[in-house]
């Protein structure tokens, strides 16, 4: 078998689920890159599309943090909307020692409570799985305040997280994840750009 047809059978196996899951993603995580506001009705289709596939593949973690998303995406489109006084954009900020010191230990605690719970289930690298989980919580609560450095931690997390979706056989999820780090890594470009314009 050559190398096309590998590809067409590997594109035959992809959900149409999995698909849509995809393409929102990639433009959810774009627009948020971009400072765009519109990223969060994009972010908010993916959720959901997500919650479905990750229950499927016995990600658990991952399945209530999509959850946690809809919530957070939800709130995030609320305050990017409210703007101080005449500024175009919800101004982006530093992360301070304090958030820096509270989100170490959130992560370390919610990773040992929640990966010693879902050890006793059917899920899929309970640990690993809730570690990503914390961290991407702490980053999705960053970006929705607007803190520049939530970029650095998807950076990190979507790594981790493009190893498990290839263990898992989530492919196209994969494949959405290491799209995910250099949009990642642009999202920390542009906003550190508007950051400085911001302190100018």
């Amino acid at each position: 078998m050559n190398i096309s047809q590998e590809l067409s059978q590997w594109w035959h196996q992809q959900t149409a689920i999995e698909m849509a899951g995809f393409v929102t993603g990639l433009a959810c995580v774009y627009l948020a890159a971009k400072n765009n506001i519109w990223n969060w009705p994009f972010a908010i289709v993916n959720v959901s599309i997500y919650i479905f596939i990750f229950f499927k593949a016995h990600l658990f973690a991952d399945m209530y943090l999509q959850v946690y998303f809809l919530w957070m995406n939800i709130y995030g489109w609320y305050y990017w909307s409210h703007k101080p006084g005449a500024a175009l954009k919800t101004p982006v900020k530093l992360i301070t020692r304090q958030q820096v010191l509270l989100l170490s230990a959130a992560v370390i605690v919610f990773t040992i409570i929640l990966g010693s719970v879902l050890k006793y289930t059917t899920a899929s690298y309970p640990y690993i799985d809730s570690f990503c989980a914390a961290c991407s919580m702490g980053a999705q609560i960053l970006m929705a305040r607007k803190v520049l450095e939530n970029w650095l931690i998807w950076i990190f997390v979507n790594v981790v997280y493009v190893g498990v979706y290839l263990f898992k056989d989530l492919h196209l999820t994969a494949i959405m994840y290491a799209v995910y780090i250099g949009i990642a890594l642009l999202g920390y470009i542009e906003w550190r750009r508007d950051w400085k314009k911001q302190m100018e």
